[in-house]
C-alpha cells in the first residue's frame, strides 16, 4: 500500500489492514484476537464456522444480522463462547478509524505550526469587523445585514508567524463540529463590546469554549465609543469564572477598536504568546489528516469542501477518505482562490474532487493509492450505518444507576434552563450538593430562558442531560433533542427535580407515570365571550391537540399556566382532536389571561418504559 501504509504503521503504531484474511484477526491456541469492529462474515470465516450457523445462533439471541452486519464486542464474545473459543480485544486502531489514532511522531520531525483561532461573542459585538481589521479586507460589506452567513477560514502573518482564523456564524457551528468529535480550535478570542458588556450570547460562547477546554483571550471591543467601560466588562466576566490578569487571574484581556483598527497588533501578539505557551507542533512530512470546516455542492465544480490540515501535508493529487466517502484532491485553493500545490499543517484549503458532499466536522486522511482509500471508505460507511442503528442517548438518568454501582468516580454533566436567573442558580446550587464520592454533578450551564437548539448542541457535545425548570422547549428544539438523542427532564417543583436525581443516583429510579407531549398550538386571535370566557383562535403547529387534554400556556418559552382544556372546537363544532396544520378554538378551564402569540402545549401522562 505504499509509503502511506508504512508511515501509518510506524508512526502511529496501528495496522492499516482491512480484511480478516490479511491477519487483522487471528485464532491461535483457541483464542480469537481482534482489534476492532468486524462483520459477521469476517468473523465466521476467521473462526472457520459456517456463516449460517453464526446467523442462526445470533437470531436465537434476538439479533437479526446479515453477512455485512458489523458486530460489537458483546456479540463477538457471544459467538466465540458459543463455538468454543476464548476471545481477546487488542486496543490497536485500524486504518478505518484514523480519527482515533494517537499519533506518535519522531520529535525531530516536529515543526511549529500556526495556532487555529475561533472568534466568538454576542451578535453585533464586532466579530466580523475584527476579522475585517485583521485581514485588512472588507468582509462585512458583502454580508447580509453585516452578519456572518457561513464559516470562513483565513490566515494572517505577523512577525513572520502565521495565525489561522475561523470566523463562524456563532458558537452553534463551533459546538456542532465538537459534538461530532472534531476539535479544531487551539484558542478562542471572545469579543465583548466595551459599551454593552456581557450579554446572553457572550455567556453561551463562554460555556462552549470552556466545554471545549481551550484557552480564552478576551478582546474588549468598541473602545472608541463614548460609553466604553472595560472595567465593567472585566467585572461581569468574573461572574463567569473568567478573571482578568490585572485582577489576579490568568485570562488576558486586550482593549481594541476593530472599527478604528486600534490595538489589533497587540491582540495578534497575544495570540502568538498563548500559542507559544501551548507549544503547537506538527509533522509536515506525513500524509495529511484534518477536519472538514464546511462543505457544499457547487453547481459547476461538484462537491466542494473547506479542509483544515491539522497534521501532515496535503498535496495535489492525493487520494482522500473524507468521512465515509473517498475522492482525490484535484484542485486546492486558499481563501484568495489562489491554486496551491500543497498545504501544510494549520492551513485551510478549498478542495474539489470528492465523490460526495461531506459534513462539517468530518475527519479526513490522505492516502497514496485510490484502491486503499476506496476500501477504507467502504468500511467506514458500514461502521457509520451500524453506529446510527445502535445510536443511544448522550446521557440519561438510567446511566446514573450504572454509575452508582461502579467502582470508578463518574461525572454527569447537566444543563439547567429556568424561568429566572435566581431559579437557575438555586437549582444549580442544589444539584451540585448532590455530588457523592462516586458521582460528580457538573453543571455545564445554568441560565434563564427557554430551552433552545443551542442547549441541545451543547448537551450533545458535553454528553449532558438538559433540565428545564418551569420552561419548555418548542417543537423544533424537541425534534433536535430526539435527533441528537438528548434527554430533556422538565419540572416545576424544585424538590421534585432534586428527588428525581437523588433517586437515580442511588439506583432507585422506578418506572412511573411520565409526561408525553402530544402537540402544540399557537394563539393567533382572541375572542371574549360573556359568561364563557376568553377563547383562543389557534393554529395547531405540531402534533395533535386532544379534547380534555392537559395543557400548559407558554409565553416566550416560560410556562405561565398549567391546567386542562375545557373546550376544543373545529369550525363551530366540538372536536375530539385537531391535528397540525388546522385551526381550532380553545377554552382553558379556569384561565382567561391568554394572549396572542402564546403557545398551548397539550400533553398526557403515560406509563414510563
Amino acid at each position: 500500500m505504499g509509503k502511506n501504509k508504512k508511515n501509518f504503521e510506524r508512526e502511529t503504531n496501528v495496522s492499516t489492514k482491512v480484511s480478516a484474511d490479511k491477519a487483522k484477526t487471528k485464532v491461535n491456541g483457541g483464542v480469537f484476537v481482534y482489534t476492532g469492529a468486524i462483520s459477521a462474515g469476517e468473523l465466521a470465516k476467521t473462526l472457520n464456522i459456517p456463516l449460517g450457523e453464526v446467523i442462526k445462533f445470533l437470531f436465537m439471541q434476538g439479533k437479526m444480522v446479515t453477512i455485512n452486519t458489523i458486530l460489537d464486542d458483546e456479540l463477538i464474545g457471544l459467538v466465540c463462547l458459543e463455538f468454543g473459543y476464548d476471545f481477546q480485544k487488542k486496543h490497536i486502531v485500524a486504518a478505518e478509524n484514523f480519527e482515533e489514532v494517537e499519533i506518535h511522531d519522531d520529535p525531530s520531525k516536529l515543526k511549529p505550526r500556526a495556532p487555529v483561532v475561533t472568534i466568538m461573542g454576542h451578535v453585533d459585538h464586532g466579530k466580523t469587523t475584527l476579522i475585517d481589521a485583521i485581514r485588512n479586507s472588507n468582509l462585512v460589506a458583502g454580508e447580509v445585514g453585516g452578519i456572518s452567513q457561513e464559516i470562513g477560514a483565513y490566515q494572517k502573518e505577523i512577525n513572520g508567524q502565521k495565525i489561522t482564523f475561523i470566523d463562524t456564524p456563532g458558537h452553534e457551528a463551533f459546538t456542532a463540529m465538537r459534538s461530532r468529535g472534531a476539535s479544531v480550535t487551539d484558542i478562542v478570542i471572545l469579543v465583548v463590546a466595551a459599551d454593552d458588556g456581557v450579554m446572553p450570547q457572550t455567556i453561551e460562547a463562554i460555556d462552549h469554549a470552556k466545554s471545549a477546554g481551550v484557552p480564552i483571550i478576551v478582546a474588549i471591543n468598541k473602545m472608541d465609543k463614548p460609553g466604553a467601560d472595560p472595567e465593567r466588562v472585566k467585572n461581569e466576566l468574573m461572574q463567569h469564572d473568567l478573571i482578568a490578569e490585572d485582577y489576579g487571574g490568568d485570562v488576558i484581556c486586550v482593549e481594541i477598536s476593530a472599527k478604528q483598527k486600534t490595538n489589533i497588533s497587540a491582540l495578534l501578539e497575544t495570540v502568538l504568546l498563548v500559542a507559544e505557551m501551548k507549544d503547537l507542533k506538527a509533522n509536515p512530512d506525513r500524509y495529511a489528516l484534518g477536519t472538514v470546516l464546511e462543505a457544499k455542492l457547487d453547481r459547476n465544480e461538484g462537491p466542494k469542501a473547506t479542509l483544515l490540515i491539522q497534521n501532515g501535508t496535503l498535496k495535489e493529487g492525493d487520494y482522500l477518505v473524507v468521512g465515509s466517502s473517498y475522492g482525490k484532491a484535484r484542485r486546492m485553493t486558499n481563501e484568495f482562490k489562489k491554486v496551491l500545490k500543497e498545504a501544510s499543517p494549520s492551513t485551510p484549503v478549498s478542495v474539489i474532487g470528492l465523490a460526495e458532499v461531506p459534513e462539517a466536522g468530518d475527519r479526513f486522511m490522505a492516502f497514496a493509492e485510490e484502491s486503499e482509500a476506496r476500501q477504507i471508505a467502504m468500511k467506514r460507511k458500514l461502521l457509520k450505518e451500524a453506529k446510527e442503528k445502535n445510536k443511544s442517548s448522550a446521557a440519561s438518568l438510567e446511566d446514573l444507576y450504572a454509575m452508582a454501582n461502579s467502582d470508578d468516580v463518574q461525572t454527569i454533566n447537566i444543563i439547567i434552563k429556568a424561568d429566572s436567573t435566581g431559579s437557575a442558580e438555586a437549582v444549580k446550587t442544589s444539584l451540585e450538593k448532590l455530588t457523592t464520592d462516586k458521582i460528580k454533578i457538573n453543571v455545564v450551564r445554568a441560565t434563564s430562558g427557554a430551552i433552545t437548539e443551542s442547549d441541545i448542541l451543547l448537551a450533545s457535545a458535553s454528553k449532558a442531560i438538559v433540565y428545564g425548570f418551569n420552561v419548555r422547549p418548542d417543537a423544533k428544539t424537541r425534534a433536535k433533542a430526539e435527533e441528537e438523542k438528548i434527554e430533556i427532564r422538565l419540572h416545576n417543583i424544585i424538590y421534585a427535580l432534586i428527588e428525581e436525581l437523588q433517586a437515580a443516583m442511588k439506583g432507585m429510579l422506578k418506572k412511573e407515570l411520565v409526561e408525553k407531549v402530544t402537540g402544540q398550538a399557537e394563539i393567533r386571535k382572541l375572542f371574549k365571550v360573556s359568561k364563557i370566557g376568553t377563547i383562543g383562535g389557534c393554529m395547531v403547529t405540531d402534533g395533535v391537540i386532544k379534547a380534555n387534554s392537559l395543557v400548559r400556556v407558554i409565553r416566550s418559552g416560560v410556562v405561565v399556566f398549567e391546567g386542562k382544556l375545557a373546550s376544543l372546537q373545529r369550525e363551530k363544532d366540538q372536536a375530539k382532536e385537531v391535528k397540525a396544520g388546522f385551526e381550532c378554538g380553545m377554552l382553558i378551564e379556569n384561565y382567561n389571561d391568554i394572549k396572542e402569540g402564546d403557545i398551548i402545549e397539550g400533553y398526557e401522562m403515560v406509563e414510563g418504559e
